[in-house]
């Protein structure tokens, strides 16, 4: 599965945790289990599910990466 989250609406970060919280749910993932697979601790993808603002971004996308997810962030300078 594939998901692509993009930074035009400005996802809150309550709403992005719903999304990983969701994700891992539909990947039968538990905490511990994302964690393990994101090399990071069980802590943080915790937070993140919960949609805590306290997040490192290296350790976010090492989740998303773990859960297949592709991130696309546009800029309004990008040209197409």
């Amino acid at each position: 599965m594939k998901t692509t989250m993009s930074h035009e609406g400005q996802e809150s970060s309550e709403a992005i945790g719903k999304k990983i919280r969701n994700l891992r749910r539909e990947q039968g993932l538990t905490q511990a289990q994302l964690a393990d697979l994101a090399n990071t601790g069980i802590r943080l993808v915790g937070n993140l599910g919960n949609g805590k603002e306290t997040w490192q971004t290296e350790k976010l996308l090492r989740v998303l990466s773990a859960l297949g997810v592709v991130v696309h962030i546009y800029s309004p300078y990008d040209k197409e």
